[in-house]
């Protein structure tokens, strides 16, 4: 009678730790997908900030194109760096080559605002100023919304490779992601000529 009862608490005891262990497995995986969810959402909002951005460029260079119509070349790149910069679908794994586009797009917005400067009655047209108002405006949205994706990204990131929660996370297929990183030559500050 007594081996019973022996038996009987070593399966309850091993019964208890299995239920302990799934539980674990359980709770961590599920917090590794709110994590990673966390992180692709927040994607998805740099991107919806990027999509603002070339929706608003079609209207400055046409109203730039009415001023200007001499500075082709300007307005063509930047057409041509919208379109390629549009072309590319953001997500995890080519974060630096979409990063890339979206950095000849800014030059290529720089050069047409500064198409402003030799074009005093363009300056003062309340379309284009409005227009660079939303694009300043735009620009910050998109650093808010880089910024909230590397923190997401961070903490996916130390929660698939904190111990003993990497072990799931390999299991599981949870890779690291990477992160939205300044433009190369950035940090340099840029030449300003009057």
């Amino acid at each position: 009678m007594k081996k019973s009862y022996v038996v009987l608490i070593v399966v309850a005891v091993i019964a208890i730790a299995l239920f302990g262990c799934f539980g674990w497995v359980k709770s961590t995986y599920n917090g590794m997908v709110s994590v990673e969810e966390e992180a692709t959402t927040a994607l998805a909002n740099v991107q919806s900030a990027y999509q603002r951005r070339a929706d608003l460029i079609p209207n400055l260079v046409q109203t730039v194109k009415g001023y200007a119509s001499h500075e082709k070349e300007t307005l063509e790149g930047v057409v041509n760096a919208r379109s390629k910069a549009t072309s590319i679908t953001l997500n995890a794994e080519n974060i630096k080559e979409y990063q890339q586009a979206q950095g000849e797009l800014s030059s290529a917005l720089g050069r047409l605002i500064a198409i402003g400067e030799a074009y005093p009655d363009l300056k003062a047209n309340e379309n284009f100023r409005e227009l660079q108002v939303q694009l300043e405006g735009t620009e910050n949205r998109i650093n808010v919304e880089r910024n909230n994706f590397n923190k997401a990204v961070q903490t996916y990131n130390v929660a698939i490779r904190k111990f003993p929660s990497n072990l799931l996370a390999g299991i599981f297929g949870f890779e690291k992601m990477d992160k939205f990183e300044a433009a190369a030559g950035s940090e340099n500050a840029p030449k300003v000529e009057f």
